[in-house]
């Protein structure tokens, strides 16, 4: 919702003011200096970028405007997960564990949780650490370096894939540039005709630079840093389930477990105790 406001409210910005002292509206419109520019940026991002880089551009780009993947409600939902989980494996040992990791999609377990089960790379990442633990994994600093190298590597694919749309962003008024120097160019051939022509051409080639440097500054890098800061959100969910695997793998009680993965949540995402302890003790029985 913000963000529709922020373009709104920046459109408009730009073009009432432009308008209001008897701008000509018509001379904006420049189709193909859009072209040069845009084409041009999205033509270095495939250039300097990876597939898999890419693909995570397609695929994140509207954060911008739904948000983080996890909210309030998914991160009470993800604690009373991992209740449910140390819980079992407090009751009845690590083994009991074994046939919901082998088999998350089929897990009665899991399955009482939609919105974890649903998202497959994080369900993935869970039940990888938890088949350890029934294998015999009991050192929880051995793991705990595991699971930072781990995290530190998604964290950085994130944070390449919001800096690569920064880049783009940055080459815009550079590009603004070359697409204002071929409307020179342009009109340079044109140099005999009658002044109004040419004041109309050399309006068009400054567009070229007007428009890299509005969607740079306006839009690009908004969007660039709206992305990364959705992917550090994302990332406590990552880093409560490690908090809440450590606390169970040095002996503490399921409750304690998961209040260690509750205090390292921000304040916007944490639920409060009363919220937690109300919600794992009305959890369907297993």
């Amino acid at each position: 919702m913000f963000a529709i406001i922020g373009i709104v409210v920046t459109i408009v910005s730009v073009i009432g003011g432009y308008a209001a002292p008897g701008g000509h509206l018509g001379v904006l419109f420049q189709p193909f200096e859009w072209l040069i520019i845009i084409g041009a940026a999205i033509g270095s991002v495939l250039l300097g970028n990876p597939k898999t880089i890419i693909a995570g551009i397609g695929a994140n780009i509207a954060l911008t405007f739904k948000g983080p993947h996890h909210g309030k409600d998914d991160y009470i939902e993800l604690l009373s997960m991992l209740y449910a989980v140390f819980k079992l494996a407090k009751t009845k040992g690590d083994l009991a564990l074994e046939s919901h990791v082998e088999k998350p999609d089929e897990s009665p377990l899991f399955s009482k949780f939609p919105k974890f089960s649903g998202d497959h790379h994080s369900r993935t990442f869970l039940c990888d650490y938890l088949r350890l633990l029934t294998l015999g994994t009991s050192n929880a600093h051995e793991l705990e370096s595991i699971i930072d190298g781990e995290l530190e590597a998604h964290h950085k694919h994130y944070h390449e894939i919001a800096h690569a749309v920064n880049l783009a962003g940055d080459a815009m008024p550079a590009l603004g540039i070359v697409a204002a120097v071929l409307g020179v160019i342009h009109t340079m051939g044109s140099i005999t005709e009658p002044p109004e022509v040419l004041g109309h051409l050399i309006g068009a080639a400054l567009v070229g630079t007007f428009s890299g440097v509005l969607i740079s500054y306006a839009f690009i890098a908004p969007i660039a840093r709206n992305m990364q800061l959705c992917f550090d959100s994302d990332h406590y969910y990552f880093m409560a389930m490690k908090a809440g695997l450590l606390g169970h793998m040095q002996g503490y009680a399921p409750q304690v477990s998961i209040e260690f993965a509750r205090k390292i949540l921000p304040d916007e995402l944490r639920p409060s105790f009363q919220e937690l302890e109300e919600t794992v003790t009305n959890l369907p029985p297993d």
